[in-house]
């Protein structure tokens, strides 16, 4: 990891999805850079990341305004404000073709990948206005050009719209909003579960293995990235280096534009 010291010295940052992946990945590069930093998450887990980090923890549950809301307000009471929000929360639950999903099914990876990050920002805001100033980063995906994760496409979708509208409307405000679209990204065995469900037969591993395929084939690096090109990424559009970017979504995905 390449940090830039004090990039964010007097910066206060909440990271969610944090106790793991990329949003793990961020906390460490913000901390490393100077920033005092909250990490939120629904594990336990991340209380224990906190902790080796020497930051502050928040356990929370960003599918539901209440929770969202409840985790802004604390953190925003640890770190006296909130300077930057990274929105981490989401990753595709299902893998198969998209009528195989029942309407269940459709409904949990919009709550996980979409709502998070729109709950989030609702609570966020009004913290932000009423300082005049703040920078939202959105983690969309270039997936909304995949296959066997329609819904989850879909939301990531929402959240690239979602992006665009709020850098229009808060522009003025002095608050920047801006997202990544990370590719497939390697990144060690996951502490806490998803819950995709185990692929006990061929199809069901086959459905799999194609979006793999699929996600490989579109990078025109023909690779997964790596943790710290996705954090590098997030926290370039999170500085004052990207003083002048909003609105906009950063492809990190090898080539591939979703």
């Amino acid at each position: 990891m390449s940090v830039h010291i004090d990039r964010f010295a007097g910066k206060r940052a909440v990271v969610t999805g944090a106790g793991q992946g990329i949003g793990l990945a961020v906390a460490h590069r913000l901390v490393a850079e100077g920033a005092d930093v909250v990490l939120v998450d629904r594990a336990d887990t991340v209380r224990e990341a906190a902790a080796e980090l020497k930051s502050h923890a928040v356990l929370a549950d960003l599918e539901t305004y209440d929770g969202a809301r409840t985790a802004l307000t604390e953190a925003a009471q640890l770190l006296g404000g909130v300077d930057v929000l990274v929105n981490n929360v989401g990753g595709a639950i299902n893998f198969k073709p998209f009528t195989e999903f029942t309407a269940t099914e459709i409904q949990a990876e919009i709550t996980r990948s979409l709502m998070t990050t729109l709950w989030s920002c609702r609570a966020a805001l009004p913290g932000m206005t009423a300082q005049g100033h703040g920078v939202i980063v959105n983690v969309s995906s270039a997936a909304t050009r995949g296959i066997h994760r329609i819904p989850y496409s879909a939301a990531k979708g929402g959240i690239n719209a979602l992006t665009a509208s709020l850098a229009l409307e808060y522009a003025e405000a002095g608050i920047r909003v801006v997202a990544t679209a990370p590719g497939g990204t390697d990144a060690p065995p996951r502490r806490v579960s998803r819950g995709t469900p185990s692929h006990d037969t061929e199809r069901e591993r086959a459905w799999f293995r194609a979006h793999i395929d699929q996600t490989v084939a579109s990078s025109l690096l023909k690779r997964y990235g790596t943790l710290d090109e996705q954090a590098a990424a997030i926290c370039f559009l999170a500085s004052e280096e990207a003083s002048y970017i909003t609105g906009s979504v950063l492809p990190v995905a090898g080539g591939d534009l979703g």
